[in-house]
């Protein structure tokens, strides 16, 4: 199994850690790729609309942004993985997820997402996990990923070597919970019948369609017809 670790964070502090040590209970060292940010991509949206309009190529970041999408279309488990930054993701974190907009199902979903899982960890040292997880669950979403793990941790310190033996043990707990029903769902193409009901929506409204690109992309998959991304 291909695993990518995405850090909102260039620091190893305790949310990277949590995600590197569910990312070794899936799958071999040698398997796991790692992004960290701001260092591997650091630009912010610029709003231009070429994504949506034009096509991915022509986002003025496109070049820097392509070995991150390659990487993502590869692997099988993503793993996102941000402290809590008043109440949220990191900004870093939530400007690489801007670029993937022209993704969501509204738009051209990649129809690799469909089998694929993902973890989105978080932690801090008292609160605000649950609305920092969502920042980035909400794109897993809208790209169509499946299944989608949510851990948020309050680790009651600043650095991971600094967190409790009773709060390790949890951590423990429930990445081993994680990391066994990522490796019984691997390889599934079913999804739930929220991102079913979604893509339907979809699939009526791009039959006529508002973007000639988007709606060119959906008739070429067959997905305005009976041709499901996670089916045959």
């Amino acid at each position: 199994m291909k695993v990518l670790i995405i850090s909102g964070t260039n620091r190893k502090g305790s949310t990277y850690h949590i995600g590197r040590m569910l990312a070794e209970k899936v799958t071999s060292p040698e398997n796991i790729d790692e992004i960290y940010l701001p260092k591997d991509f650091g630009e912010f949206c610029c709003g231009c609309t070429n994504c949506f309009i034009k096509g991915a190529e022509y986002c003025p970041h496109y070049e820097k942004l392509r070995g991150i999408t390659e990487l993502i279309d590869a692997a099988d488990f993503l793993i996102f993985t941000t402290p809590t930054y008043v109440y949220h993701a990191t900004g870093q974190l939530k400007a690489l997820l801007d670029h993937y907009g022209w993704r969501w199902m509204v738009h051209r979903p990649e129809e690799k997402m469909f089998s694929k899982q993902a973890a989105v960890i978080s932690t801090a040292a008292g609160a605000g996990m649950k609305s920092a997880i969502k920042d980035v669950a909400d794109s897993c979403f809208f790209w169509g990923i499946p299944r989608i793990y949510k851990y948020g941790k309050a680790v009651m310190a600043t650095g991971w070597d600094e967190v409790k033996p009773k709060i390790m043990q949890s951590i423990e707990k429930k990445t081993d919970s994680i990391a066994a029903k990522v490796k019984k769902n691997q390889g599934k193409r079913s999804v739930p019948p929220k991102t079913a009901g979604f893509f339907f929506i979809m699939h009526l409204m791009q039959r006529n369609g508002f973007n000639e690109l988007d709606k060119k992309y959906w008739t070429e998959k067959g997905w305005t017809k009976n041709v499901r991304p996670w089916k045959g």
